[in-house]
């Protein structure tokens, strides 16, 4: 295990500087000779035929330089390709052409698409495309889009159901009716809109004198974009480098192939000119994907001493127009999987059904899957206790998994790595105060003051592994993840990783890992990724793998330098490698430290290769590709504390605690910052986000000014915590932490107002709370 003074330490992030300055070379920056713009011109209906199409007025237009209709691109680019083939759902993929050809199927869909000398004559020329639709009768929500007599996007996906998945682990109605309490409820988990800062774009550049396709564009894996641009303009993978290095921000919603760059591909190729696309922001909130989108139909069976015996879940997940690139994956095995939580429930039952509508596609959004099922059992399991009248911190107790059976295998055959449940949730009680909150809640009361405190209890899974299991789940892709170690003649080294960090910080973290595995400083060392020219193939930064996996990758190349390195230093102190320690990136003989050799002067030996045994290739140079046997599954305890005004039904924020176990940490500080990030995130969600479209498919939320996303004086100061429970499926003992804020917070929040809300006999609002839903729901109540 690799704990040394910098595995550990809150060493400042490197890249900052750069980024907080202006300086970083995000795709926009990016300047090429002889570069068009790429405008796209989208539809604003949610469905209908495209009856004709007159570009004239365009084409003409001073400064254009082509013009593209869907037909036009029919021959040039294959359909949006979805890559997570759920197996044995029945899944139905329709053609999702870049372009429309025929009919538009939410607002948004690109029809048409302008090539111009500059963005302010291809905006115009976009107004001048004039496009004759036959509305037809939208529909957007998704149970509604399941009723006999419902508008049917596809003529082959009846009744608009893409996939029927289910995942049953034990006898449900045995349990249910042996129960003897059983509590139900319909949840919302509402549809969320993605904001990263920089929103997607693309500059394509193909030079037709070699046949080559360069391409900058705002991706999360770029080794996997490149692969689907193969598959979708027919070039060869070899022909096409993608460059990604500066990216501001994803969460999730920078894993999908898009249309946009695409469409920006296959024109470069047509026009032999490089094409520059970037989205605004209003083409970011109704064309990139959107999270979440759930109806989720909840029971739960219990014994009256709180033992849970059963959970079944019905879920009508909100696909939107089009199966995205993971997006099958997100509400089936993401979800289901995780429906257990941190509670040994024996059985577990989910149907989930997966429908499309005249909306904007869903996909991954940060957590994707796991907080749609932490907030439901999180929330089922506060009105579980609330039936039963017992406090919601020792029900949790009462069901957690023991410490002693880790590790644990779920009914539905995950196997959670290793936990100690009972220490998060009694670290937090402790910071909480929570004994001495209840009475002050109870004194409050009786002034007409109505504060709540709210449990999550959560675990998640990280890491996502192995490639043989994504296999069985009919993900179209590995799990593994790739790294190359090259120590150059005076000792620097240059890590060369596929994992692709866009805000997480592993430009400093992973330079951590490589000083301590190797002994050099933390300056010597440097982190290339985001570019499939110069990185061996990697899957990418998403599901809070990088660090968990592709750190653990590079920890393995290190070893392999390492071993290298103390085989030449043995030979040439001549003696056996068995008989060399080393310590502080020196090699030294056992019993005889002023024997040695330093990592550096190895390194000169290694390149120089004058004395180097025969079987010692010369250099100084390791590649690793690591495909863990596991998941990792980190877990935690968050507490929130607000005060409800009756009068206003607004929230106000008293405390927030959150006490995590990630595993080993290697930088507290960044660590600190990505829980930080997460409840900020998932607060918004219980409170203030909230994707809204009207019964035509107009996303009435289509701005930052109509989007509700918090300003940081809308948030409470967090207090963040740890424990520490190393996982075994990597040799840093890291579980990942960049979702734990996002998934445990939901609930925490929720579970907080409804507890305030109780003296008025509120069990549950459906998300967001807003202040006008409370005030409703106490007016409601006290009628």
């Amino acid at each position: 295990m690799a704990v040394t003074k910098l595995f550990g330490a809150a060493v400042k992030r490197r890249e900052d500087p750069r980024l907080i300055t202006g300086r970083g070379n995000f795709t926009d920056h990016i300047r090429l000779p002889g570069t068009l713009v790429m405008a796209i011109k989208r539809s604003p209906h949610a469905h209908a035929r495209i009856v004709r199409i007159d570009t004239s007025k365009a084409r003409a237009m001073p400064g254009v330089v082509a013009v593209y209709t869907g037909q036009d691109l029919v021959d040039k680019l294959a359909p949006v390709p979805c890559a997570w083939l759920i197996p044995d759902s029945d899944l139905k993929v329709p053609p999702y052409r870049a372009v429309a050809v025929d009919k538009v199927r939410y607002v948004g869909d690109a029809v048409a698409v302008v090539v111009a000398e500059n963005r302010y004559i291809a905006q115009d020329a976009v107004e001048a495309i004039e496009v004759e639709y036959e509305p037809l009768p939208a529909v957007v929500d998704q149970e509604k889009a399941l009723e006999p007599g419902a508008p049917q996007l596809y003529d082959d996906v009846p009744n608009n159901l893409a996939f029927h998945w289910k995942l049953h682990a034990g006898d449900f109605e045995a349990a249910w009716n042996a129960a003897e309490v059983r509590v139900s409820r319909r949840l919302i988990n509402h549809r969320l809109i993605p904001t990263a800062m920089e929103p997607r774009g693309a500059l394509a550049a193909y030079n037709p004198g070699t046949g080559e396709l360069t391409i900058w564009c705002t991706s999360q894996n770029p080794h996997v974009h490149r692969l689907l641009l193969s598959a979708v303009t027919g070039l060869p993978e070899t022909q096409i480098r993608v460059i990604a290095t500066d990216v501001g921000g994803g969460f999730g919603s920078k894993i999908p192939m898009y249309a946009g760059e695409m469409i920006a591909a296959a024109i470069s190729k047509d026009l032999g000119r490089p094409i520059k696309w970037i989205e605004t922001r209003q083409e970011n909130y109704v064309a990139t994907i959107h999270g979440r989108d759930h109806i989720q139909y909840v029971d739960i069976a219990a014994k009256r001493d709180g033992t849970i015996t059963g959970v079944r879940v019905r879920a009508y997940a909100n696909m939107g127009a089009y199966l995205s690139t993971a997006a099958p994956g997100v509400p089936t095995w993401l979800f289901g999987l995780m429906l257990q939580g941190a509670y040994a429930i024996p059985v577990v039952h989910c149907d989930v059904y997966g429908v499309l509508t005249n909306t904007t596609p869903t996909d991954a959004y940060r957590g994707a899957g796991r907080p749609e099922a932490t907030y439901l059992l999180e929330r089922m399991i506060d009105l579980l206790a609330r039936e039963l009248g017992m406090d919601p911190a020792e029900i949790r107790r009462k069901n957690f998994i023991p410490k002693d059976k880790f590790p644990y295998t779920t009914p539905t055959g995950l196997q959670y790595d290793s936990g100690d449940y009972e220490a998060t949730l009694d670290k937090a009680l402790e910071l909480v105060d929570y004994q001495n909150l209840r009475r002050q809640q109870a004194e409050l009361r009786q002034q007409g003051r109505y504060i709540g405190i709210g449990f999550s209890t959560y675990v998640e899974v990280c890491g996502l592994a192995p490639s043989q299991a994504a296999g069985a789940m009919g993900f179209q892709g590995g799990l593994w993840e790739s790294a190359t170690v090259r120590v150059h003649p005076t000792g620097k080294v240059t890590v060369f990783t596929g994992s692709n960090p866009h805000g997480q910080g592993e430009e400093t973290t992973f330079a951590q890992l490589v000083a301590d595995e190797l002994g050099v400083p933390f300056e010597d060392v440097e982190i290339v990724h985001g570019d499939t020219e110069m990185v061996p193939f990697g899957m990418g930064t998403y599901g809070s793998r990088s660090t968990a996996v592709g750190g653990a990758a590079l920890v393995h190349a290190c070893r392999k330098v390492k071993e290298k390195a103390q085989r030449i230093a043995a030979h040439l102190l001549e003696v056996s490698p068995e008989d060399l320690a080393f310590e502080n990136g020196r090699f030294f003989v056992k019993g005889a430290p002023d024997r040695g050799m330093t990592f550096q002067e190895v390194a000169l030996q290694a390149y120089l290769a004058w004395k180097l045994p025969r079987e010692i290739e010369p250099g100084l140079e390791a590649t690793h590709f690591f495909d863990p046997i596991n998941n990792t599954f980190p877990f935690g305890c968050h507490i929130c504390v607000v005060e409800v005004d009756p009068e206003t039904g607004k929230v106000q924020f008293l405390k927030y605690v959150a006490v995590d176990d990630v595993g080993n940490v290697i930088n507290p500080m960044i660590v600190d910052g990505q829980v930080h990030g997460g409840i900020a995130q998932g607060l918004a969600q219980a409170v203030y986000e909230f994707a809204a479209y009207d019964e035509n498919g107009q996303l009435l939320s289509a701005s930052l000014m109509d989007y509700a996303i918090p300003k940081a004086s809308m948030l409470p100061s967090f207090t963040v915590d740890r424990t520490v429970t190393p996982t075994p499926v990597n040799p840093m003992g890291i579980k990942g932490a960049g979702e734990t804020g996002t998934i445990a917070s939901t609930p925490a929040v929720v579970n907080a107002v409804i507890d305030a809300l109780a003296p008025f006999g509120i069990d549950h609002i459906d998300m967001p709370l807003t202040p006008e839903r409370i005030w409703r729901a106490i007016r409601e109540r006290s009628r």
